[in-house]
């Protein structure tokens, strides 16, 4: 049996291959991420599309792969709406919310509780608003994914990793500083949705044995990230209970084992 394998393409966007040889995507934002090396029309084979919320930056390019491909994609209710109003079949979209596991294309996907918001302007005009989720993927062979969906924390991560039990996670503890300027706003954000602070406890909490930071496009210009990373040596150090803390660039493989 192969071992499962990933790629980072930048943002929260993944492509997971599964060890009965399926190709996942995780929240493809692609086209219009800078940096990223792959474009969604170099992808020659993708069987499910897995989406946590409507926000650009994780639907990204769902709309164009789901018609190339005639894929399934697995997501909540708002990002159907749209995708529907876009011209992809229903028939094509499985609609999940939390505690709804799921088998689409042979992949197991259990979504989880996740503390966001989601909401997307149709082509009408008007909106749709849903539930955003988190994702813990069975990739067969042992590994399982946790996808934070861009989730903040929460104290009941500890009852996730006791019911679900994630090996390797994304835990988005960054601001994509290459694209900010696509969402003027009055003032600043401080932090993403998990600060990195609050990261090394959403790691410790869903008992990841090798965490991936992400919500950053190039590694080596992001604050947040290397702070991250700072207070993960310091974890160590003391002792603490922490798994391998891993920084993917846009485009890198990681197997499995």
């Amino acid at each position: 049996m192969p071992f499962p394998r990933l790629r980072y393409f930048g943002v929260a966007a993944y492509e997971l291959i599964h060890t009965n040889g399926r190709r996942i995507l995780v929240d493809p934002f692609l086209d219009d991420c800078p940096g990223n090396p792959v474009k969604s029309d170099q992808l020659e084979q993708v069987d499910l599309v897995v989406v946590s919320h409507a926000a650009i930056d994780h639907l990204g390019d769902t709309e164009k792969i789901a018609k190339k491909h005639g894929c399934p994609v697995i997501c909540g209710g708002e990002v159907r709406a749209y995708l529907v109003a876009k011209g992809v079949p229903h028939e094509q979209i499985r609609i999940t919310t939390w505690g709804i596991k799921v088998r689409v294309a042979d992949v197991e996907v259990q979504p989880v509780e996740c503390h966001h918001w989601s909401q997307i302007k149709l082509p009408d005009g008007t909106f749709a608003s849903g539930v955003p989720m988190a994702f813990v993927i069975d990739l067969g062979g042992g590994p399982r994914f946790y996808h934070y969906g861009d989730t903040a924390l929460f104290s009941d991560m500890k009852l996730q990793a006791e019911l679900y039990q994630p090996t390797i996670g994304a835990l988005g503890i960054a601001n994509p500083l290459e694209i900010l300027h696509r969402f003027p706003m009055p003032g600043e954000m401080l932090t993403g949705e998990l600060s990195p602070r609050e990261g090394i406890l959403a790691a410790q909490w869903l008992g990841l044995k090798t965490i991936l930071p992400c919500h950053y496009i190039n590694p080596d210009i992001n604050p947040d990230l290397h702070e991250f990373q700072r207070l993960h040596g310091e974890a160590v150090k003391r002792g603490e209970k922490i798994g391998e803390s891993l920084v993917l660039r846009p485009g890198d493989w990681l197997e499995l084992k």
